[in-house]
């Protein structure tokens, strides 16, 4: 097992690389420059901040300036934030996503698992039906939609929690971003969990351990769930990464200070190197979920692991 961790480690430093080329060279083919402004700066005091910043090198000199700083952690100055360095920039917002995202996805896990077996024990009954017409209106409608609604309904009509902002950082300040962002997740990992265990439950081990008289409860934990969460594991990888870096639009609606709050400001300022680390670290973070979840399936499926 470690071996193969180590192997697939190695073999996502390519793919880190070709994500870091293609970024580093479309974010400045863009129009404008970190400098633009309203009123034009004078050509002296331009030239002084281009070169400040290394800026009036050729591009493949800047390139090579970048990923030398990559190579010891350094994502680079801001552009847009003079007192701040990129990385401690990601280091101030990345702990609100990751509060954000890692509490979405519990939700979304819990109650999707908990519906898609539900509707799977009585399939094609009202509650099925009921469970996915459900499921499919949550995966067709967007969080950007379904979170003023929230905010309009347990905010403004009844006051019940805070229409945004962390406020004290109160566990009700992430209570409505939190639901934003889990019940689309909810709706995928139900229809997976759904489809799934129907197929497991068809399984001839799962009709050895009925005709063994087991109690049903027992058949489903301790032998119909494990296999049937194969599928929502492998999804669990990339929903993780994308609820994380997906929280962009959540944050920028309830004014959360996360690190989606850095790179909407980043993109609207041409702050190439505030840009560049936030992808830069979404990709980091996509790579190292997706390996977590490769440790998890070979622990759920046997067979892999050899």
């Amino acid at each position: 097992m470690f071996a193969y961790v180590i192997k697939r480690f190695f073999s996502a430093i390519p793919t880190l690389f070709i994500l870091i080329t293609i970024a580093f060279f479309l974010i400045r083919m863009a129009p404008g420059g970190p400098f633009d402004a309203d009123q034009a700066l004078p050509p002296e005091m331009e030239a002084n901040l281009r070169a400040a910043y290394h800026l009036d090198e050729p591009l493949y000199q800047q390139y090579y300036r970048y990923l030398s700083g990559l190579v010891v952690g350094d994502f680079g100055p801001s552009f847009q934030y003079r007192d701040f360095g990129v990385t401690e920039l990601i280091m101030t917002g990345f702990p609100v996503s990751l509060r954000l995202g890692i509490s979405a996805i519990l939700i979304a896990l819990i109650f999707g698992v908990a519906a898609g077996s539900f509707a799977a024990l009585r399939q094609n009954s009202r509650y099925d039906h009921f469970i996915m017409t459900l499921s499919m209106t949550g995966i067709s409608i967007p969080n950007f939609v379904v979170a003023p609604l929230l905010v309009l309904f347990f905010a403004v009509m009844l006051g019940w929690l805070p229409a945004g902002g962390l406020g004290d950082g109160g566990f009700q300040n992430f209570i409505l971003p939190t639901v934003s962002l889990a019940l689309p997740q909810i709706a995928y990992i139900a229809r997976l969990t759904r489809g799934s265990m129907i197929e497991v439950l068809r399984s001839q081990f799962i009709r050895t351990a009925r005709a063994q008289g087991l109690a049903l409860r027992s058949i489903i934990l301790h032998h119909a769930l494990k296999p049937a969460l194969m599928p929502v594991v492998t999804y669990l990888g990339p929903a993780t990464a994308g609820i994380i870096t997906g929280s962009v639009v959540i944050e920028q609606i309830f004014s959360i200070p996360g690190l989606g709050r850095f790179f909407v400001q980043g993109a609207l300022n041409r702050d190439y190197t505030l840009v560049m680390g936030v992808v830069v670290f979404y990709g980091i973070l996509i790579i190292l979920f997706n390996l977590i979840v490769d440790v998890i399936y070979a622990y759920l499926d046997p067979k892999l692991r050899k």
